[in-house]
């Protein structure tokens, strides 16, 4: 058999769950090589994004990493929103209370400065003992032996890697993941995508528009007809010197109304309710996309196979219910509880039994109560069915259900802000489109200011982007060119668009033997590698090998 180096343990990713992971297994003393595909951890990453610090989670990073909130960090969320919108109208909620529940901290980030910090400091604990970190590794799948079992990790860059456990802290394009058969691409309906602007504001100028000290920050969320009928809304936080604008939606949904991701984010950037808070010189720093996977419905509850342990994104742990959106936060829980249950497993001689230890970690410590609560998966057998959706919508659009809405009025905000009826939000249009523009329209007022800002064009933002173009080595490979296979990804993708001669997919008319033939053309170098593509369309996806692609500066 041939000869592999050997670590105990391989972590793959260098994010919040890989670094929790790391620093985890460094306290035990346990010898662990971390393998990051981007140039710097956080350079392949994107968030929009609030990392919280539960007071019920048994780990927080601030925990493993004393000095986090000092110096990864934006600014603490101390003050948190909903906007319910139709047309001008808004009607604004404070759901600061919920944000509250059960949060010790909670702070706004971009990841390439957190994660970036991240690196260096495990870095530094994994070399003391034996190991270390490497940027630039994509890992491209699983090593086994010649009986099957999973033994270690192969990537691009390096030979073989063989551990007595791997870690897989990948994100949600994680190819262990289904390597190990335990993620699949199948059902859009199991994802979300988000997209975000950066956007340039001095510090001063955050704090007097958003009337905030300099130890305060705030979040905004948007729901209502501003996105049509698309599933899903809109967010802003607030940054040191910036803003991160974006939007999130149910990845069906975009697919079903043929909605351009870039447009949905631009009709948020140009609503009047943002005039308040966007320059008319207004200036976006950075482009970027995500796809996000719904816990409710793909967290695993067994996120292990073998030696291969998930957390984070890669194991679907992204909880995304109602206006409660959090995953970092859970990622970092998982990473350390991933390490602890390798540590202990393999002080009882059993090291076989990480996996299911830490799966039972999970269980016991509540996090899949709530990723995915039991609540939810009652009501989503009967709320989530067209015909049911279709009588709710009726009786709230109704004269009957408006006075109804005007006759709550005073109980909406603590409706909204119950945790336990967050967590079973059904998926239909109702909550994200119907229930929130008949609010603003019975309650809300309209908004004088006129909104100046000129987005950028999808052009402008592809081209500021920072790519290391891997010529020869294209990641996607379409296995179907035709349109009814993967021509979804052409409005779906968000560097793509059906008017737009650029991005990745691009539709065409073909004429062959004087028959036209409707096909669908890639063009990998704009990509983000979101993977919203490997959902929507017929492909072969993979990511770049290491360092090449896309690096946000941001992200």
């Amino acid at each position: 058999m041939t000869e592999h180096e050997h670590y105990e343990a391989v972590v793959v990713g260098a994010g919040p769950g890989g670094a929790a992971a790391a620093a985890t297994l460094a306290r035990y003393g346990i010898e662990t090589l971390v393998l990051e595909r981007g140039v710097e951890a956080g350079s392949k990453n994107v968030s929009g994004g609030i990392i919280y610090g539960e007071q019920s989670a048994p780990v927080t990073i601030d925990d493993l990493f004393p000095e986090f909130r000092e110096e990864a960090v934006e600014r603490p969320v101390t003050r948190y929103y909903l906007h319910n919108v139709a047309g001008d109208k808004v009607e604004t909620m404070d759901l600061t209370d919920l944000h509250e529940h059960d949060t010790e901290w909670a702070d706004a980030v971009l990841r390439r400065k957190m994660d970036s910090w991240l690196e260096d400091r495990v870095h530094e604990m994994a070399r003391e003992t034996g190991g270390g970190l490497l940027t630039g590794v994509h890992v491209n799948g699983l090593l086994r032996d010649g009986h099957g079992e999973i033994i270690g990790v192969t990537t691009d860059e390096l030979e073989p890697l063989e551990a007595d456990v791997i870690i897989a802290a990948d994100g949600v394009n994680s190819v262990l993941a289904r390597d190990a058969g335990l993620m699949d691409w199948d059902e859009p309906e199991e994802w979300f995508q988000g997209v975000k602007a950066v956007v340039d504001l001095p510090p001063e100028t955050v704090n007097d528009r958003f009337a905030l000290e300099e130890d305060e920050g705030a979040a905004h969320l948007f729901s209502g007809d501003l996105f049509s009928d698309v599933r899903g809304g809109g967010f802003l936080y607030t940054n040191r010197d910036s803003l991160s604008v974006g939007t999130v939606f149910h990845l069906d949904s975009l697919v079903a109304e043929q909605a351009e991701p870039h447009e949905l984010l631009d009709a948020l950037l140009t609503h009047p309710l943002l005039a308040q808070w966007l320059d008319d010189d207004y200036h976006e720093r950075e482009y970027a996309a995500k796809l996000v996977p719904d816990s409710k419905k793909v967290a695993l509850r067994k996120p292990y196979a073998e030696r291969l342990l998930l957390v984070g994104d890669a194991a679907g742990q992204m909880q995304a219910q109602g206006p409660i959106i959090k995953g970092m936060n859970h990622a970092v829980t998982a990473g350390a509880l991933a390490a602890e249950a390798f540590a202990q497993a393999k002080g009882r001689n059993k090291p076989d039994q990480a996996g299911k230890l830490y799966a039972q970690k999970l269980r016991e410590e509540g996090v899949m109560s709530k990723l995915r609560p039991r609540g939810y998966d009652l009501v989503r057998t009967l709320g989530e069915r067209d015909d049911v959706t279709n009588v709710v919508d009726s009786v709230l659009t109704s004269r009957l259900g408006r006075l109804g809405i005007r006759a709550l009025s005073g109980g909406l905000e603590r409706l909204y802000g119950s945790p336990r009826l967050a967590a079973i939000v059904p998926d239909t249009r109702t909550p994200y489109v119907t229930l929130p523009t008949v609010i603003a329209e019975e309650l809300g007022t309209h908004v004088a200011e006129t909104n100046h800002v000129e987005p950028p064009s999808l052009e402008e933002r592809i081209g500021e982007l920072t790519y290391d173009t891997d010529v020869g080595n294209p990641h996607i490979v379409l296995r179907d060119d035709s349109y009814e296979a993967s021509g979804a990804a052409v409005t779906a993708c968000p560097v793509s668009a059906e008017d737009f001669g650029g991005g990745c997919y691009r539709d065409e008319f073909i004429r062959t033997n004087g028959e036209q033939e409707h096909v669908v053309s890639l063009d990998t170098q704009p990509c983000v590698e979101c993977g919203t593509c490997a959902i929507v369309a017929d492909t072969d996806w993979t990511h770049p090998r290491g360092g090449k692609g896309v690096a946000f500066e941001d992200g």
